[in-house]
């Protein structure tokens, strides 16, 4: 059964569709890749799915519950890391826990139950200043993943990082994806960030944006350190190229 169902969306600004006809799936812990241009209507699909904007028509359903227009239910991360700069990592990754309701000191322990597992610890009394890019970012994804932990939503979290830190990154979000049992929905422009990464790429392209192909990356994962170098993964860019 799919994790996560988008059925028939379709939204519209005034009289002009932004997105038209959406229709995808994710299971149970892939990660499933949406590519397209700058404009395409990525991060709008990503605001109906998590329930901020509702479509026009169409459905979104989470473990065959309907969530159409029900925030609160996905995680949902953007670009930027967005960590309050005046409170501690701890109290940064606690707070999706805090604005349910629970004290601090209950929602401190939950989260740093998971501190040692995302490479954090050692960092809860720090502020986000003391942490390099790539340590905002793990920190981010660990308060991501305590607002929802079945089904991520991520908006280019790794595009302002450098090509060094990224592929660091790329290797640890997927050996943690493979421990905590997470599914993922990932932006990106970059067609080189979505071979590496995804099971399933959805290519979303035109105006109104349209789900235009879905390629399957059959490669095992994680891939190995040269598969950019390879035949294979040149067959992908190609096929990705001719159909954008």
């Amino acid at each position: 059964m799919a994790e996560l169902i988008v059925k028939d969306v379709t939204l519209a600004y005034e009289k002009d569709n932004i997105i038209e006809n959406i229709q995808l799936e994710l299971h149970d812990k892939e990660l499933v890749c949406l590519l397209g241009a700058s404009g395409g209507g990525k991060t709008t699909l990503f605001n109906v799915i998590s329930g901020l904007q509702k479509p026009n028509c169409g459905q979104v359903l989470l473990n065959g519950e309907d969530i159409t227009g029900q925030p609160g239910q996905i995680s949902y991360m953007l670009q930027k890391d967005l960590l309050l700069p005046y409170r501690t990592i701890e109290d940064n990754v606690a707070l999706p826990l805090l604005l349910k309701g629970e004290n601090k000191k209950a929602a401190r322990k939950k989260a740093g139950e998971f501190f040692k597992e995302f490479g954090l610890e050692g960092t809860q009394k720090k502020y986000p200043k003391q942490l390099s890019g790539g340590m905002r970012q793990r920190a981010a994804l660990l308060r991501t993943y305590m607002f929802s932990k079945d089904v991520a939503l991520l908006d280019e979290p790794f595009s302002a990082l450098d090509t060094l830190t990224k592929s660091d990154m790329h290797r640890w979000y997927l050996d943690v994806m493979e421990k905590i049992h997470l599914s993922t929905l990932f932006i990106t422009h970059d067609i080189d960030e979505a071979i590496l990464l995804s099971d399933r790429i959805y290519l979303l392209t035109g105006k109104p944006g349209r789900i235009t192909d879905e390629i399957v990356v059959r490669e095992p994962k994680p891939r190995r350190k040269d598969f950019n170098l390879t035949e294979e993964f040149l067959e992908y860019k190609k096929m990705i190229l001719e159909k954008l």
